[in-house]
């Protein structure tokens, strides 16, 4: 059984493990090693995952972990961006567990958290030519609605992302 729950400070290494070797898995081919390092860098250290349990900032709402077996196999985390919007900025599962219904899991969580907090419509951004990630969504009620330069990426990165949307 799958239980989704918040993440607690002694799920740090799992978490950054899961999204490292996620990260890691999803995008070469579609960014380059260094863009993937300098956002790993940014995002994923054992700190910085820390920092984000136990001191969110702002419109973050935590990360959220899936646990299978007493071992945490999957991570997701989204917030509040404006008025009335929420967005899903992450979800990440260990490999081996894609196609079990973990992800969608962890979605709801975060779907469930935003509408809570009075959130009508949720956003996801997913690097253009995600072929694990567009469908992923497509089938989950998020249509695509712009392109624009994926976050953290520059003018030599050339890296695109579709924002997709839904009601929630």
């Amino acid at each position: 059984m799958v239980l989704v729950r918040a993440a607690r400070d002694e799920d740090v290494p799992a978490i950054r493990d899961i999204c490292v070797q996620g990260y890691r898995k999803t995008y070469p081919g579609l960014l380059s090693s260094e863009f993937i390092e300098r956002m790993l860098d940014g995002f994923y250290t054992a700190e910085h995952v820390a920092k984000q349990i136990s001191a969110a900032p702002p419109g973050w709402l935590g990360y959220q972990v899936a646990e299978e077996d007493g071992r945490v196999v999957g991570a997701a985390g989204g917030g509040v961006i404006a008025p009335g919007a929420g967005e899903l900025f992450m979800l990440y599962l260990d490999f081996g567990r894609r196609g079990r219904g973990i992800g969608t899991l962890l979605l709801d969580r975060i779907t469930g958290q935003l509408r809570d907090l009075g959130v009508a419509q949720m956003w996801v951004a997913a690097l253009d030519g995600n072929e694990l990630g567009i469908p992923f969504y497509e089938a989950r009620g998020f249509r695509k609605v712009e392109r624009r330069r994926t976050y953290g990426s520059t003018e030599v990165d050339d890296a695109w992302s579709w924002r997709f949307s839904r009601p929630i």
